[in-house]
């Protein structure tokens, strides 16, 4: 995986992309951002293909058959298996049951039951329309991009409308506990960050926490969360500091600047607002205050939730309340999935609410367009369950057979061995992913996943790259970028060009190994230098 760049020679031989037989490697553009000081210096890998997607036919490569780290690119093999096996049009049902019976009065003498299906919006990106919504910087990346743009949806969304059903239904008050059932499959952690994947999902399973400058220098900044539940709140303290000073500014959950919230089931877990160095220091925001890349005027940060049922089922507790509806049960306290019926116990006779969720096409978008983990991990389950296996590393196993075996890859193409978003060990060659692309281009799923890919410098998380590429409006695009150590150990691109002579393209472009990160911009600075790349190839063909 650690090759040196491949020498002139290697190149001429392979006929690549680099430049034609027996033409001069040295003055074609490709080779020319390939041999950057950059990559010279850090002895970067690159391999690359490009395919002809109506017919397979390779029309360039370079190092196309060697196994790399993928990043998230490996996103496009859990989204495409998904789209496949469960079909754009799947839509899940979270449903509530009874547990028990009710009164004339309304009491349920029982438990009430929310019965997890791995909605991965759960109503808190729906947008009028019945499309999802996202932003360029989501904030599941805040504390990687320093900053996000919020969506305005509602993350309690779902909540509220079951809760609403359930009081309609003419239950008034519950005696026993609300139970939220996450039995659908065994929840697990995926390496990259350590993200508990689970059944239930609320806001993605992270809490919002921005910070706005006070309205003059000395007051106090404006801090907000979201969503509000009676699970946690947010201590410490801010000042406004004069325009232009630099912000100090830190979110932590179980430790300082950490992002994980684990107290959520116990009462009085809060969150802290503090300067980066302590605790006990006050946070700092200048007036004017702009996110250093993404460019709002709100700090935006996350934590993360580390006690998925737990947390719903307060959420739950308090939307049923303002609904109207009186829980004896206190709002917080650890789920009690051991109190739970068997499953053949849920009937329609004793269900009372049910929330519908996006079809799954627009999950695909969220996943593709912002590389959200958490869902390319669902992706992975989804295609599991549906073929009878509830653990992730079943779902690895089914979904390599559908890989090789519905789809044709061949198996030593690709090597996942622990998760469906990619980071950090997941690999595949380059032919093998442009080989998957061009077998979903054959399929009627085609435009829905190429139009769940970002477009080159207009849209989703590269919006801001190659913005002055030729025929980037024409370039779909999933990046996926691995940052280890202070080195960017994986910067990928794959998907479609729709070239300018009109011809449809897959291609497969990965750089391991592309030198060190002394700042965000270096990151940004690669993708540019393979925007470029996909840029000539958009022109050549």
């Amino acid at each position: 995986m650690r090759a040196q760049f491949p020498s002139v020679l290697a190149l001429v031989v392979c006929c690549s992309l680099v430049a034609g037989c027996g033409s001069d490697v040295s003055a074609d553009p490709i080779s020319q951002i390939m041999n950057k000081p950059r990559y010279a210096s850090a002895k970067s890998q690159w391999s690359m293909i490009v395919m002809d997607a109506n017919t397979g036919q390779v029309l360039d490569a370079l190092r196309p058959d060697t196994l790399v780290l993928t990043a998230s690119v490996r996103k496009l093999y859990s989204v495409a298996t998904a789209l496949d096996v469960i079909g754009a049009d799947h839509r899940f049902q979270t449903p509530v049951y009874r547990n028990g019976t009710v009164d004339a009065s309304g009491k349920l003498t029982g438990d009430l039951i929310l019965k997890a299906s791995g909605d991965l919006t759960f109503g808190g990106r729906q947008k009028p329309d019945g499309t999802v919504d996202f932003t360029d910087f989501d904030h599941n990346d805040a504390r990687g991009f320093d900053g996000a743009i919020l969506t305005p949806e509602d993350p309690l969304t779902a909540l509220n409308d079951l809760a609403a059903q359930v009081r309609a239904s003419g239950i008034t008050s519950i005696s026993g506990d609300v139970i939220v059932d996450d039995r659908l499959f065994d929840a697990f952690r995926v390496p990259n960050g350590n993200v508990l994947i689970s059944p239930i999902v609320v806001n993605e399973n992270v809490i919002d926490v921005t910070l706005a400058p006070g309205a003059s220098v000395g007051q106090a900044g404006v801090l907000d969360w979201r969503p509000r539940t009676s699970a946690m709140t947010m201590q410490g303290t801010s000042v406004t500091m004069t325009a232009g000073s630099a912000a100090d500014i830190a979110v932590s959950g179980d430790a300082l600047d950490a992002g994980p919230l684990s107290c959520l089931a116990a009462p009085g877990c809060k969150g802290t607002l503090s300067g980066e160095a302590s605790l006990d220091m006050p946070a700092a925001i200048p007036l004017g205050y702009v996110a250093p890349l993404v460019g709002n005027n709100l700090y935006v940060s996350t934590l993360r939730v580390e006690d998925p049922p737990s947390f719903a089922r307060t959420a739950f507790i308090d939307a049923l309340t303002r609904a109207g509806v009186t829980v004896s049960a206190p709002a917080v306290q650890p789920n009690r999935t051991t109190a739970l019926p068997a499953p053949a116990t849920y009937t329609s006779a004793t269900q009372v609410a049910s929330f519908t969720s996006l079809p799954y096409s627009q999950f695909a978008k969220l996943v593709l367009k912002v590389s959200l983990n958490t869902g390319a991990n669902l992706s992975l389950m989804y295609q599991g369950l549906a073929q009878g296996v509830r653990t992730v590393g079943d779902a690895l196993v089914t979904e390599r057979k559908y890989l090789t075996g519905n789809f044709g890859l061949d198996g030593s193409g690709f090597d996942f061995p622990t998760n469906g978003s990619g980071t950090p060990d997941s690999r595949a060659t380059a032919r093998t992913t442009a080989t998957l692309l061009t077998t979903m281009s054959r399929r009627p799923l085609y435009p829905v996943y190429r139009d769940a890919l970002s477009i080159l410098g207009v849209d989703g998380s590269l919006a801001a790259v190659g913005k002055d590429v030729q025929g980037k409006e024409h370039i779909f695009v999933k990046s996926g970028a691995t940052v280890a150590n202070g080195q960017m150990v994986a910067m990928n691109m794959a998907g479609y060009i729709e070239a300018r002579s009109g011809r449809r393209l897959a291609y497969a472009l990965f750089v391991n190994n592309a030198g060190p990160v002394t700042a965000l911009t270096d990151t940004l600075d690669v993708f540019d230098d393979e925007a470029r790349i996909l840029g000539i190839v958009y022109s050549k063909y």
